[in-house]
């Protein structure tokens, strides 16, 4: 199902979006917003499952982050 609303976006945004579907990155206004908001919600769901992993194990130690970021190329 899929519900038809009206929404103020800043000019920047919209901006963004009209430049996605002229390029060909999108294929109309409405799918773009779609997607960027799918992609929110995964984000989201990720940010839960990794706050609750945490709660129950502790996160990871300093050390583990160190890796993480030398694994990364970001160190």
């Amino acid at each position: 199902m899929t519900t038809k609303i009206a929404i103020s976006l800043p000019d920047e945004v919209l901006a963004t979006a009209r430049q996605a579907v002229d390029e060909g990155r999108a294929s109309s206004l409405s799918g773009y917003i779609a997607a960027t908001l799918a992609e929110r919600q995964d984000y989201e769901d990720l940010a839960a499952l990794l706050a609750e992993m945490a709660a129950e194990t502790g996160g990871p130690s300093h050390e583990d982050r160190r890796w993480a970021r030398r694994a990364l190329g970001l160190d």
